[in-house]
């Protein structure tokens, strides 16, 4: 049975400016197996390591526009989260007129399960989100929504607490203490666990059973070992793109929900299948931070470029990989021109064709 999702409604009702004389719970469940007692005994609830993102800020879109807007400038197509009734997340990129990437987002629906999405909380690097709250509104242009920064909203990471291991049918529990606003399968994959968002002072520690705080930096490693990009330390703007950056793999592209800035390049890439270079985790000799980002990564068997470290943390860490060279030991330089080497893998979520 699939991972349900979990939205209280009475806080998207004031996001709505609408008054609701009390919050209630809605449960969202896959026709594939039988409804869920969310009242049923907490011990039976998976133990979860939490981690708090305050690097990820949150973006507030609503008007009777949000869908079609949002539509024409994002990879993703914004129907699912109307056609299909458990999604309320979705992984998307938005490009630059060139097709590279440029910032990405995770949607996430906040609407009443009968209604339309008229208006979504939207995530990204808090870093940029001046950016992208610009870049939202150069397209904004007769559209009738509004845009604003959330900052009383806190973005929350829910892991299993065995590192690696993936999503489960189960769901993570509420207490009777109080509810997180939004609950929900990461759309990106089964490893990176639950999103979670919740009011900026509050503790996810109060509002779910077994659940444990833990430090954002385990979270990043968890990240890096798995393979996956998040935020533009990872995803530089203007430099990646996105099949490179393994988008598809992460369930953030449609190839048939029509035009949008950046599609050409992108669909025309994919139309021909050829993605020479590859995101991949890389395991390093040395710390990965103390490594410069953008440090060239050679082949020592082939004596050729094989590629460009994006970031690191510890001894993990991300590189764009020539995957002819993928299986080779990759050398660069330290910050004291130390040689390093790294061995880049191929994910185990990703699909078994991936790299052909």
């Amino acid at each position: 049975m699939r991972a349900g999702v979990l939205i209280r409604a009475g806080v998207a009702g004031r996001l709505c400016g609408l008054s609701r004389p009390a919050v209630t719970l809605r449960w969202i469940r896959s026709s594939s197996g039988p409804p869920e007692n969310p009242a049923r005994d907490q011990s039976a609830a998976a133990p979860l390591r939490c981690f708090r993102l305050p690097g990820r800020s949150l973006l507030h879109i609503r008007g009777p526009d949000t869908c079609a807007y949002l539509q024409g400038i994002i990879t993703n197509d914004m129907n699912l989260l109307q056609e299909e009734e458990e999604r309320r997340a979705l992984y998307a990129h938005m490009l630059n007129v060139q097709g590279r990437t440029l910032y990405d987002i995770i949607i996430y629906s906040v609407r009443e399960p009968s209604g339309d999405p008229v208006e979504v909380l939207l995530e990204c690097d808090g870093s940029v989100l001046d950016s992208v709250t610009r870049h939202l509104k150069v397209y904004k242009i007769r559209r009738r929504v509004t845009v604003t920064p959330r900052s009383d909203l806190a973005l929350w990471a829910l892991l299993p607490r065995d590192a690696g291991s993936a999503r489960d049918g189960s769901q993570p529990r509420p207490t009777a203490a109080g509810r997180p606003l939004v609950l929900v399968p990461d759309p990106r994959t089964d490893l990176m666990g639950w999103r979670m968002i919740t009011g900026s002072s509050e503790n996810p520690a109060e509002l779910l059973t077994d659940c444990e705080n833990r430090e954002t930096e385990e979270y990043q490693q968890h990240r890096y070992t798995i393979g996956l990009p998040e935020g533009v330390a990872d995803l530089p703007p203007g430099d990646a793109l996105p099949l490179e950056s393994n988008l598809v793999f992460m369930n953030g592209i449609s190839f048939s929900k029509g035009c949008y800035i950046g599609q050409e390049l992108t669909a025309r890439t994919h139309h021909t299948g050829v993605v020479r270079k590859r995101l991949l985790p890389l395991s390093l000799s040395a710390a990965g931070d103390a490594l410069q980002p953008g440090g060239a990564l050679d082949s020592t068997a082939a004596g050729k470029p094989a590629g460009k470290l994006r970031a690191g943390l510890g001894r993990q860490g991300l590189g764009l990989v020539r995957l002819a060279h993928a299986n080779d030991t990759l050398t660069l330089k330290s910050s004291s021109s130390t040689p390093v080497t790294a061995r880049a893998s191929i994910p185990d979520w990703w699909p078994k064709d991936a790299t052909k």
